[in-house]
């Protein structure tokens, strides 16, 4: 990424560093906007909040909690809604941006706080950005991962795929219930495999993760690794497979089939800026920095982000972020942590 935004920088790579050894996260459910959420708690001190997104768990964030809990923070990483251990209402409606940021608002309430910083990765980026810009005053400060902040706009995205004569998007895949998870439940284990691999910063180069081939499904256009990358090993790999042979994909999915109705609902925002402190990190090998979009809202970050205290372009690391890189993302948070 050329012309990143004032304040910005390039982070190398930053080699692995040991776990501190403290408490392992326990386990606690909350009841908030009439569902379960599976929260995994580690820590004591300032509440930072972590969002994961799609296909993931809680167990992303597994290497963050213990860097901040190390540090002197409560880090407390819930399943999202449609997720792992937390509920999964039925209704596709029930998955908007205004559920996800209501059922943070409400978590954030349920463990006795007032505030949070809040940290999001892929479709817990969005999360977390909309938790900063609806409530400032629950969340001062955010870190998004992976997916740029943009003000609600004019163009619905979807809508703006089908006027371009786009129909091999991945989102416009997942958009008719049954058929994405139909795909990936017939082996879980192959294709939690195959996605994580293909969107790391380890997938051969020419990967086209997300850019569907003609007549056929997502993961004809992913790679199944000979060898599982340091960052996902096979116990990883396990517990990710558990999660979602039990509970399925659809909760994830619906939240990309609220993508219209997400657009209609926050016409009240469009053009807001968070002005909080923000920082921003992303793998300089992520496909979602290739979206035709995501350069110029990166660039846009003086006029959207008016807070930004870094955007962090990580060499050599794909998606995966927060697990690929683990020690310079602990690194970043904790430093930003310190300035607020």
């Amino acid at each position: 990424m050329n012309n990143l935004p004032i304040n910005a920088s390039l982070v190398m790579h930053i080699p692995p560093v040991p776990t501190p050894q403290i408490d392992p996260p326990r386990f606690e459910e909350h009841q908030v906007n009439g569902i379960t959420l599976r929260v995994a708690v580690q820590g004591q001190g300032p509440l930072v909040l972590f969002c994961h997104g799609w296909p993931e768990s809680w167990y992303s964030w597994r290497h963050q909690l213990a860097s901040l809990a190390a540090a002197g923070y409560r880090a407390v990483a819930p399943d999202m809604r449609g997720y792992g251990g937390s509920g999964a209402p039925q209704g596709l409606e029930l998955y908007t941006l205004l559920h996800l940021v209501g059922d943070m608002v409400e978590l954030v309430k349920s463990l006795g706080e007032t505030q949070a910083v809040v940290v999001g990765h892929d479709w817990g980026a969005p999360v977390a950005w909309h938790c900063a810009l609806l409530r400032p005053d629950l969340f001062p400060a955010v870190v998004g991962m992976s997916v740029p902040f943009t003000p609600p706009g004019r163009v619905e995205l979807l809508a703006s795929l089908r006027q371009q004569g786009i129909n091999n998007f991945y989102m416009q895949y997942f958009q008719t219930p049954g058929v994405a998870e139909a795909e990936f439940e017939k082996d879980v284990a192959a294709a939690l495999r195959r996605v994580y691999f293909s969107g790391s910063g380890d997938a051969p180069e020419g990967t086209s993760f997300g850019v569907l081939k003609p007549g056929q499904g997502f993961l004809a256009s992913t790679v199944d690794p000979e060898v599982l990358p340091p960052w996902l090993g096979p116990v990883d790999l396990a517990y990710y497979t558990a999660e979602f042979s039990r509970a399925g994909f659809r909760g994830g999915l619906n939240w990309y089939r609220n993508l219209a109705r997400n657009w209609e609902l926050l016409t009240p925002w469009r053009g807001c800026v968070i002005r909080q402190p923000s920082m921003f990190i992303a793998g300089a090998k992520d496909s979602v920095l290739k979206f035709p979009a995501s350069k110029s809202q990166i660039e846009s970050y003086p006029r959207t982000l008016p807070g930004l205290r870094g955007c962090h372009i990580l060499q050599g690391a794909g998606h995966w972020i927060q697990r690929e890189r683990a020690a310079a993302v602990n690194e970043l948070l904790l430093n930003f942590l310190k300035t607020l």
